[in-house]
């Protein structure tokens, strides 16, 4: 049986500086799928200069950033001393946890001729008891991400994160959560079988598509009933269609958002302030984490 549609939105912009975003979570219908609370699409966009100054660091605590680079190179700084780039199909995750600042920049792809950028920052709500841990950090370039090609190549899954049958990511998981990256070549199709009460969203970052023999535009969110069932994935474009699909277990806990912060109360939100205006987050030492690359 397939599984419904509940709703479907367009993002809203949320510009950073020349960066081009689409924020499509929280939106006016649904403040989470599973333990996601976030998700920002950096756009496709040309960068012909190299940005050297990093984007602007800022504070987290109580979730985990995971930027997935569609196109470009990701450099990422932190008050915890990790430094990586990671290139176009790589992953930057960082556990917040008790409160760490970090600083993202994305410029072209070195390794590559292409001027593009694009990528997806996703924020991955913890449990109240995880939220007290120390931060962590994991970088995963492209080529270390589980991917497997579709019957007749046509098309292929990557899972960014959680795990989908014999693939299984590296990014840690304290519920049931999945990021799935799915490409499908022109006058292609893919069904995909989802449990009983996971939350499922899917996001169009470029084209329309159809999903379940409805049609949506490009830049589109799309939320799905609760029920043991199936999406099936259709590409009626002439040139290959991504698809994100993300979700997982219900987050059960009470959610306090505010800023770049997300508790489970009012009351950690203050603290939450107060501690990183104690500057008890430390400071990212640029030139030193640059020195070590």
């Amino acid at each position: 049986m397939n599984k419904k549609s509940s709703f479907s939105s367009q993002g809203q912009r949320a510009d950073i500086g020349e960066l081009i975003i689409n924020r499509v979570l929280p939106n006016r219908y649904a403040d989470a799928v599973g333990p996601i609370v976030f998700l920002d699409h950096i756009v496709p966009q040309l960068r012909t200069e190299v940005n050297k100054e990093g984007t602007g660091a800022h504070a987290h605590r109580g979730i985990a950033t995971l930027t997935y680079i569609l196109d470009g190179e990701d450099e990422h700084f932190d008050s915890a001393g990790n430094y990586a780039k990671v290139h176009s199909g790589g992953i930057q995750w960082m556990k917040a946890a008790s409160g760490i600042i970090h600083d993202e920049t994305l410029n072209s792809d070195s390794k590559t001729d292409s001027e593009q950028i694009s990528a997806l920052q996703f924020w991955i709500n913890l449990p109240a008891a995880v939220k007290a841990e120390k931060p962590a950090y994991l970088a995963i370039e492209g080529d270390k991400v589980p991917l497997k090609i579709l019957a007749d190549e046509l098309g292929w899954i990557k899972v960014i994160a959680g795990s989908y049958q014999e693939l299984h990511s590296e990014i840690p998981g304290y519920s049931e959560q999945f990021i799935y990256h799915i490409q499908l070549q022109p006058g292609a199709h893919f069904k995909i079988d989802f449990e009983d009460q996971l939350e499922v969203g899917v996001y169009l970052p470029t084209l329309p598509a159809k999903l379940n023999n409805e049609s949506f535009s490009g830049g589109e969110f799309i939320e799905y009933d609760r029920e043991t069932g199936s999406i099936e994935l259709f590409n009626e474009n002439t040139e290959a269609c991504d698809y994100i699909l993300f979700g997982g277990q219900t987050y059960t806990e009470p959610i306090v958002a505010e800023g770049p912060f997300v508790m489970s109360s009012k009351l950690e939100i203050a603290e939450a302030y107060k501690d990183f205006f104690n500057g008890k987050y430390g400071q990212i030492d640029y030139q030193k984490q640059r020195g070590g690359e």
